[in-house]
Order: structure tokens, then sequence, then C-alpha cells
């Protein structure tokens, strides 16, 4: 199957309607013929009433004579028509079933590829303000709604509506009295379910959300669990989810009482009615009513027990679209919350400036090949005259009076300045929450400045396209996240081009070879669950080596020796300083021994630059920068 990249409707549009309008454009073949199968199937299953009062009625003008050779010679006709339609009513449920459970299985396919495309395309603060558990809800429960309503209350509600539909035209065919009180009892039927299912309505809409924070908690405690039981910290984690299991509790209850009441009451409300309809019959014949119909038959006994049984298949019907009212109420709110997924507005991009390989001419032209060069550079249109410039990347970045802030009421940088030239290492230091890690993020643009310039090899960033722009940086991160696959699948990932050389390569230079060749099956062993096989340590080691596949001109070390222990950082550091060679690096560290050889050290107090030169001259000041120093000597 193909991704389905159809753009989202309007948030406005109702979501139940959007469910049904991309059906429809998915499957606009299928769709009208699944309908065509379950109307057909639901005028056979309403018709047997005219085959009933037909038979009745040639019975009783036989009945007198006893000609029964004749009564039979006119029914039996009727009888093989009535096994064909049924026949054929067969071959069209079958059929119908088929097309449905493909369509619904299709359009879950398509909806998840809808979702998870749109995700892709999502804004890193998206997810920094959103519980993932939450958000994976919307690929199971969310989704599971819309399951439900293809492939079950959608036909369900089509079938029974049809049948209401035919056998109320059948009703006055045969005697308008009758139907009419019929209709009251549908009346009564009607104020019963706006009233129980409304309620009904309300609480599945709140059980739905009430589900997405009970498994959003629920992922939140799986990731702390370590720190739960650290800190002892399990009886509150109890209570916590006591208090979120008990709201979930509430309003799926309440839910479902609403939706189990009702159909007991539309049942018992049909079932007074069917006695009154045999009462009412029995008083029309009795006193030999004139009839009200659109045929113009008098009232007799081939009418009245006909009208019985229509009289059952009319309120069965209408207590069968009753009960779809929370079906269709959970997948209207289901589908909601997916829309509400799909309409979020995705990342924006304005670059326009790219990532091309490059060859450079003995004078120094850059030109931009088609091959793979090992040199990039940077193509810049200029709208102004048409013309196109080749920037050589070389990993200059600079920041400029850069202010930044989360939420505008609170800034998290003030007035940053930071100057990286091309091969030179800069360093990040200060307490947590000083501003360390922002300024990386905006660096690769995962959000934007409010202030300031940030120009790469002169360039401001703004103008660079956003995959170019991070596909000339490499990150490792403080938290390790490798993915399900083989070592060199998880080496491979920081450059899909790579040849297994080219990552063991990566491997030897960030010093993770060693153990890997340690493991059961080398770079074939299989990691799952994050990694969970291995240690802290060589997982950050494993990620240090996929930034180094990509051998990018950058390279962002968030604390990237944190989780490694004082031995193996002086393996990985070795390799850290051959990976750095020659490229610009952004180093995030609280450990101030993996920062003594940057050749600018900055110190960060509440967003601010307070501080800043290399290792020596920071001691000299005898500022800030010292007394970290020497307190985490004396520490050591």
């Amino acid at each position: 199957m193909k991704k389905d990249r159809a753009p989202a409707r309007p948030a406005g549009r109702n979501p139940l309607l959007r469910a049904v309008g991309s059906l429809r454009r998915a499957y606009p073949v299928l769709l009208p013929l699944t309908i065509v199968c379950i109307i057909f199937s639901a005028i056979v299953s309403s018709i047997p009433a005219l085959f009933i009062q037909r038979v009745i009625s040639i019975i009783e003008r036989y009945v007198d004579s006893g000609d029964w050779a004749g009564a039979s010679a006119e029914i039996m006709p009727m009888i093989l028509v009535l096994i064909g339609l049924y026949v054929l009513s067969l071959l069209s449920t079958f059929t119908q079933t088929q097309l449905l459970a493909y369509m619904t299985q299709g359009y879950l396919y398509k909806m998840r590829c809808r979702m998870f495309n749109g995700m892709q395309n999502l804004p890193v603060r998206y997810f920094d303000t959103h519980k993932h558990g939450d958000i994976m809800s919307h690929y199971t429960n969310d989704i599971d709604t819309l399951r439900q309503l293809v492939s079950q209350s959608l036909p369900a509600l089509l079938q029974a509506g049809v049948v209401v539909l035919v056998v109320f035209f059948i009703m006055l065919w045969f005697c308008g009295w009758l139907t009419l009180l019929i209709l009251l009892g549908v009346g009564a039927m009607f104020l019963v379910s706006r009233k129980v299912g409304g309620g009904s309505a309300r609480f599945f809409v709140r059980q739905q959300q009430t589900l997405g924070k009970a498994e959003g908690y629920v992922q939140e405690m799986m990731n702390g669990l370590k720190v739960i039981k650290v800190f002892c910290h399990e009886e509150q984690s109890q209570q916590g989810f006591d208090a979120v299991n008990e709201e979930l509790f509430g309003d799926s209850f309440r839910a479902h009482a609403y939706a189990n009441m009702l159909g007991p009451l539309i049942m018992n409300i049909g079932n007074v009615l069917y006695v009154l309809t045999a009462m009412c019959g029995g008083l029309l014949l009795l006193f030999n009513v004139p009839n009200i119909s659109l045929s113009g038959m008098p009232i007799a006994i081939s009418i009245v027990v006909p009208f019985l049984n229509m009289t059952k298949q009319f309120t069965g019907n209408v207590n069968q679209v009753s009960q779809e009212i929370s079906s269709i109420v959970m997948a209207s709110a289901g589908a909601g919350r997916i829309f509400a997924l799909m309409d979020q507005p995705p990342e924006t991009d304005e670059g326009y400036v790219t990532l091309v390989n490059a060859t450079v001419d003995p004078d120094g032209t850059v030109h931009e090949s088609a091959a793979r060069t090992g040199r990039w550079a940077w193509k810049h249109p200029h709208q102004a005259d048409g013309s196109v410039t080749y920037t050589l990347l070389q990993g200059d970045v600079r920041l400029t009076d850069v202010d930044f802030a989360y939420v505008p009421e609170k800034p998290v940088l003030h007035n940053v300045t930071v100057v990286a030239e091309p091969g030179k290492k800069v360093a990040f230091v200060g307490a947590t929450g000083a501003g360390k890690t922002t300024i990386t993020n905006l660096i690769n643009r995962f959000y934007d400045i409010a202030d300031g310039k940030i120009r790469y090899d002169g360039i401001n960033i703004n103008k660079i396209k956003k995959a170019d722009l991070r596909r000339s940086l490499g990150v490792v991160l403080q938290d390790t996240n490798l993915f399900t696959g083989t070592v060199m699948d998880n080496i491979r990932y920081g450059n899909l081009d790579a040849d297994d050389e080219a990552c063991i390569q990566a491997a030897r230079l960030a010093g993770a070879d060693d153990f890997i060749s340690r493991l059961p099956q080398g770079y074939r062993t299989l990691l799952t669950n994050n990694g969970a096989n291995l240690s802290q340590g060589q997982r950050q080691l494993l990620a240090i080596a996929r930034a180094a596949v990509a051998d990018p001109p950058v390279m962002i070390l968030d604390e990237a020796t944190s989780s490694i222990d004082t031995r193996t950082e002086v393996i990985v550091q070795r390799g850290m300083d051959r990976l750095m060679k020659g490229r610009t690096v952004f180093v995030i560290a609280h450990r101030l021994s993996t920062v003594q050889n940057a050749d600018d050290i900055m110190v960060l107090d509440h967003g601010r630059i307070i501080e800043r030169g290399n290792h020596q001259a920071l001691l000299e000041q005898k500022g800030v920068y010292y007394q970290l120093y020497t307190g985490a000597f004396e520490l050591e």
C-alpha cells in the first residue's frame, strides 16, 4: 500500500464527517459498492411481510373451496422468488463483509501513515509539551474507535436505517392507523434515546480523554521506574495512578451505564408497542374500522399478522440505531483527537540555502558536483538577480546578541554572543538550567531565537533548509536512544550511505570496537528495548560512533561522557580528540576535566555568559570557573 499523504481538512469540520469523508476519498469505488450490498441486504430482509400478506390472502381465498392445489400453484412461485432473493442477499452479505474487512484495515493503515508522517514533521516543542503516552494513545485507543466505526457501527447504522425506512413505507401501504401508533411509540423511543444517549455521549468523550491521560501517566512511570525504586516512591506512584485510574473508572462507568440502560429501555418500549399493535389491530378488525392506507385494502387478518412482525422488526432496528450511538460518539471523540494531531502545524521551514556536493578549483572557485566528493558547499540562490553562489562548508558558527525564551514571560538566554571558528572547540559550563543545552538547540533550530543572529559560514541559519543544516551537524546527546536492530544498524543510523567498513572505523574512533567485538555476534548483535542488554557507557559509545560515521564539520556533544566511568572516559576522550580534530565542536560538560583543552570556555549563569576564555585564563581570573574547578578537584 502507498502512504496516504492527503492534507488534513480544516480543524472546524466535524471529526465524524471528516472520518467518513477521508474513507470515501480512500475508496471511491469500493465504498459505494459496499453501500449497495448493505442496502440490498437490508431491503431483502424488510420485504417478507409483503409475501406473508400475499400468502395469507391466498389461503383466505382458497380456505372455503379447499382447493389447496390451486393455492399451492400461486404460493410456490412467490416462495421461489423469496428464496432467490435470500440467496442473492447471502452473496451480497458475504461480499460486503469481505469488502468491509479490506477497507477497514486499509483505512486504518492509511490513517496511521498520515498520523506518523505528520508527526515526523512536528516541531520538537510539541513533544516537549505533550505526554508521549497520550500521543501513543492516538495510535491505539483512538484508532481502534475508527476501526469499530468503519467495520461495525456505520454498516449497522446504514442497514438498520434502510430497514426502518422500507418497513415504514410497507406499513403505510398496509394500514395508516397502525402506522400512526408505531410512530407514537418511536417518538417515545426518540425521547428516551435523546435523554439517555446524550448522557452516554458526554461521558464517552470524557472517557477517551481520560484514557489518554492514564496511558500518559503509565508511560511516564515506566520511563522513571528506576528512579521510583531508588527513592522508594512506589506508594506515591500508586496513589497517583489510583487517582487517574479512578477518574477513568468514573467516566467509563457512567458512559457504559447510560449505554447499557438505553438498550433495555428501547426494547421494552418495543415490547409494549407490539402488544398495543396486536390489541389495536384486533379492535380494528372487531369494529370493522375503515382502513387508511396507500394500497386501499380493507383491514383484514392478512394485514394485522404481518404488521405484528413488522412492528418487531421496526422497533428492533430502531433499537439497533440507538445502540450504535455510543460507538459513533466514541468514534467521533477518537477521530477528533486523531485529527487534532494531524492538524498540528508542521515545523516551518522557509530556508532556501541547500547543502550540495562540491569541487574546488585550484583558484578556489567552488562548483556543485552530482557525484559524492567528500566536500560540501552551501548553494545560495539570490532572488534579486537570479544568481547562485557557493560557499564552502567550513563549520564557522557565530551567535550574536541572541535572546530566547521557551515561553515569553520566562527568558532563558540573554544577549548571548559566541564565536566558534572552524576547527575550534567551544565549551559551555554552568549550573543546571543555565541555558547550555538551549544554545545547542538553537544552533540546530529545534527552536528559533527571539532576537539576535546565528550565522553558519556567514549565512543566516534561517535561510538554510533545516534538513541540510542538521545534516551538517553531528550530535551526541546525554540521553542515548538506540533502535531495534543490530549494532551495525545503529551506527549506520548516522549515515545510511556508510558501508560496514566505515561503520567499523567510526566505532574504533569512538573506542567502541573493543566491547562490540566481545558481543555474541559482534556487530551483528541484535539490540532491543533501547539497548537494554548494554551498559549505559556502552550505549553512549555507540551514540558517539553514530555521530562519527556521519563525519560532520560541526559536532555538538551534550554531556557525551556523563554516563561513562573514569577508565572508559580516558579511552573515549582519546577517540573524541581524534573525532574532534579539524571540526568545530560545541561541548556541554559538568566534568571540567573534559573541557580543559577547549579553545574557548563559556561560563553561563541564568542565561548569561558571565566568563569566557581558555582554561588557564579562567583559572587566573579566579572567578566562578575557578571555584567550580577547585571544588571539582577537591571532590576528586
